[in-house]
């Protein structure tokens, strides 16, 4: 699925997905999550984020999941 919000550059960030136009990674939301706090804390420590960016980094974290292969384990 293509993510136009999210872009990946090996001269930004490492080449870990960001937030388009900006050096914040999708992992860094997801881990803001984890770690209790709430989109409306996240839109208020970064005020150049929109809500748009934010769920475009939902998105991306989500269909990278749905795209993982799961395994069966064995006894």
């Amino acid at each position: 699925m293509e993510h136009p919000l999210i872009e990946r550059n090996p001269q930004v960030m490492l080449g870990k997905p960001v937030i388009k136009g900006t050096r914040i990674t999708v992992e860094h939301i997801m881990r803001k999550l984890a770690d209790g706090f709430t989109v409306n804390d996240i839109l208020e420590m970064y005020p150049h984020l929109t809500l748009p960016l934010i769920q475009a980094a939902f998105a991306y974290a989500a269909d990278k999941i749905a795209d993982e292969i799961v395994f069966e384990a064995t006894a």
